[in-house]
């Protein structure tokens, strides 16, 4: 018989029955997050609709064969971990330049040319590692926690530009979902506990469905199956394009980095082994290339499904993988991924907030186990309050060229990284 403590290890039968609302949870994580920048970037670059319908199922399925490789990996693609992956933000801002400017020919070939140069990295990653020194992925996972709060931030709201952003019936049901969650998970005990944020969302979900906040209509007409789409867009290649998305994957490569410390640390309760940030990153360039192939931007660990395992404690292979498996179905059975498209943002708002504070809080766990040195206290303050202060003043980098503008202007965590790791090596070490 499954011993119901498997749940909470990296390996064990989980029954599917029980592995099914876990992994489930997971999927409701990340699954708007999944698909929101191929949305707004097919709506910017005008594709036709169909292709946008295949890009979202393609998304999908990219997400689900990614989280399965890094939990099952292959040779030295993957972790082993209970990492799910999902198409990156970091990379939308450029990917909106290059492809209206260039189009999405020239997109995908830099998609493909810079995730094999991030997967080679990443096999190298035991030759660079070791200036990941603890107090840099510490602060790292701290940026995360902080550049997260946000977004979970303005789904609380109703989504950021939304016609009712901040309305009333948002609050409501932001609120009413991030009180049932944390209900859970202070007075249940056990599955209840642990499903806290699957039973927020339903919650959730239902109080909003009863205030007509659910739009059921785009499910009139959704087809019964599809295969995902390869090669939707002809690959071209252009040099300047190559180098500035391999600068964004050099940003991802250090989010996964940061991701890996703060699982490990937050849900495995160790620090991560080199094989095994090594083997992450591998399977984000990699993969990300694979993407490129089916017309979809860079996948990347998930930093909202860090934070999930973190407060369930769930860390269970399978479990993880059935997630994979429902995300999978979503692309291929579109009437799946559609219907959780009717989640409204604020109900995954009021299940994020607690979400992304735990990230934060495992930044300030590695920031205590560092020890509050000197040393150590310039390191943090600086890189922190530069790298989150300066990306909150708008126009701030207005100065630099485009590409310093597209890398830093807006992504504190490659700011971070940056200082951190350079403070890191200059700063003496006192014996």
């Amino acid at each position: 018989m499954a011993d119901v403590n498997n749940l909470y290890r990296l390996d064990g039968r989980v029954p599917i029955a029980q592995a099914i609302p876990f992994g489930l949870q997971h999927v409701l994580a990340m699954f708007v997050s999944n698909i929101a920048p191929i949305i707004i970037l097919a709506n910017i670059v005008g594709t036709e609709a169909s292709i946008s319908a295949a890009l979202i199922q393609n998304c999908m399925v990219i997400a689900g064969i990614g989280t399965l490789i890094q939990l099952y990996p292959i040779w030295r693609i993957g972790s082993r971990l209970p990492i799910v992956m999902g198409i990156s933000f970091t990379f939308l801002s450029l990917s909106i330049v290059i492809a209206t400017s260039q189009g999405m020919g020239t997109l995908m070939g830099a998609v493909v040319i810079g995730g094999i140069i991030e997967g080679a990295l990443g096999l190298l990653a035991k030759f660079w590692i070791r200036i990941i020194t603890p107090i840099v992925a510490a602060s790292v996972v701290t940026a995360i926690g902080f550049s997260l709060l946000p977004i979970g931030a303005n789904s609380f709201a109703g989504g950021q530009g939304a016609a009712d952003f901040g309305a009333s019936h948002n609050w409501i049901v932001g609120s009413v979902t991030l009180l049932t969650c944390l209900g859970c998970q202070v007075f249940g005990k056990g599955p209840l506990r642990s499903l806290s944020v699957l039973v927020g969302l339903c919650v959730g979900y239902a109080l909003a469905a009863i205030m007509g906040m659910v739009d059921f209509s785009r499910l009139h007409d959704v087809g019964v199956f599809s295969w995902p789409m390869l090669l939707p867009f002809k690959l071209e290649f252009d040099l300047g394009a190559i180098l500035s998305v391999i600068a964004i994957y050099m940003v991802s490569a250090t989010e996964t980095i940061g991701d890996t410390n703060a699982l490990c640390a937050g849900a495995l309760h160790r620090a991560p082994r080199i094989r095994e940030v090594s083997s992450a990153i591998t399977c984000d360039g990699f993969l990300s290339s694979i993407a490129g192939l089916f017309g979809c931007t860079p996948i990347t660990s998930f930093s909202q499904n860090v934070g999930l395992a973190n407060i369930s404690g769930v860390v269970n292979r399978f479990t993880i993988a059935t997630g994979a498996g429902i995300m999978i179905l979503g692309g291929i059975f579109p009437i799946v991924g559609t219907l959780l498209t009717t989640i409204p943002q604020a109900v995954l708002g009021g299940c994020t907030v607690i979400m992304f504070g735990t990230i934060m809080f495992a930044g300030f766990g590695m920031l205590a186990k560092c020890g509050f040195s000197d040393r150590n206290m310039v390191i943090i303050s600086l890189s922190l309050s530069v790298g989150i202060g300066f990306t909150q003043a708008s126009g701030l980098f207005v100065i630099f060229p485009s590409m310093v503008q597209t890398i830093f202007a807006e992504n504190c965590v490659a700011l971070v990284f940056l200082l951190s790791v350079t403070l890191d090596l200059l700063l003496p070490k006192k014996a």
